[in-house]
């Protein structure tokens, strides 16, 4: 189960859909808030690759993957479905070929036990 969860992880959870997520929570929480930001004097300005540029390994590659190049081209939230539409019926064919077997071995029991 491990192993199958590192592997989800790796594989299919992208940082653009986690942003994506967090994003909606922030604009809806923004929504709430009636005060209005403002900068302080002694702030200074930084960028993505002044942050990036100090990490390595995995940390250096994962802040590289979910830098924003550019606005995106869809609103928030659209994250695609668990599957596709031809594995889910593949799902729900082999859930009735299962159910099918099964109420075949009970119909042969019975059969055999003369019931």
């Amino acid at each position: 189960m491990g192993k199958a969860g590192s592997e989800f992880i790796l594989r299919d959870l992208k940082m653009d859909y986690v942003y994506d997520y967090m994003l909606h929570l922030l604009t809806d929480y923004a929504k709430l808030l009636t005060f209005k930001p403002t900068i302080p004097e002694n702030a200074t300005a930084m960028s993505s690759e002044k942050m990036g540029c100090p990490a390595d390994g995995l940390v250096k590659k994962f802040m590289m993957e979910s830098m924003v190049k550019g606005p995106a081209d869809t609103g928030p939230c659209t994250i695609p479905p668990p599957f596709a539409v031809s594995s889910i019926y593949d799902i729900l064919s082999r859930k009735a070929n299962s159910t099918k077997e099964v109420e075949s071995w009970e119909k042969k029991y019975c059969d055999s036990q003369n019931f």
